[in-house]
């Protein structure tokens, strides 16, 4: 098979065209009030990092709408983190590398708000008690200093149908969770049991350290 590649940006300018002006002009370097208004609304983000040799990592974050972003100027926000599988594979990032970008949505909207910045991880600071939920404080949070920030258009959840009820097959073709668990991570734990872990005490641990 031949595949015809994309050689450099030239090629790459002459393929696609030039942006609008509306389009190449839209980014800006501060919050706008519209923008404190989108990030308080927002339960879910995506937060994309890199290590210092290029390898990448994007990991969603979600918290009731209120508590997953603190701004804590025009040009710095905050981002909680709360218990997880200690992974950390973005936090590991951002101490080699502290470049992030962020996507955050809100449900049921096809725009979205990105800012790209740089990060530090924060282990306490007095804006946390802005950021607890079910009386947990966060654990840490990353403190996004922005370089850019612009609204995204909605094309790509128009083209999806996102949130499209009529397009969601949650139990379709792809196996429920325990069973992707028991397949691929723990074997040697049952389907049953693995039901029973990501059952309704999956939620009630959310916030639980």
């Amino acid at each position: 098979m031949t595949w015809t590649e994309i050689p450099d940006e030239a090629a790459l300018t002459a393929l696609l065209g030039e942006p609008g002006a509306a389009a190449r002009d839209k980014e800006r370097s501060a919050l706008a009030d519209v923008d404190r208004d989108w990030l308080a609304a927002s339960p879910f983000c995506l937060v994309a990092t890199s290590d210092a040799d290029g390898n990448l990592d994007v990991s969603p974050k979600g918290d009731p709408a209120g508590r997953l972003a603190h701004v804590i100027d025009d040009t710095t926000i905050a981002i909680a983190e709360r218990p997880g599988n200690r992974r950390a594979d973005g936090y590991r990032n951002i101490l080699a590398n502290p470049h992030v970008g962020l996507n955050f949505l809100i449900p049921g909207r096809g725009d979205t708000l990105r800012i790209n910045g740089r990060a530090r991880l924060v282990s306490d600071a007095p804006f946390f008690d802005a950021m607890v939920v079910k009386g947990h404080r966060p654990l840490l949070a990353v403190v996004v200093e922005i370089d850019t920030i612009f609204f995204h258009c909605a094309k790509a959840f128009l083209r999806s149908k996102l949130w499209d009820p009529e397009t969601w097959d949650p139990d379709g073709i792809v196996p429920r969770r325990a069973v992707l668990s028991h397949q691929l991570e723990k074997p040697d734990t049952s389907v049953e049991e693995l039901d029973a872990y990501y059952g309704p005490s999956y939620e009630e641990r959310l916030y639980q350290e």
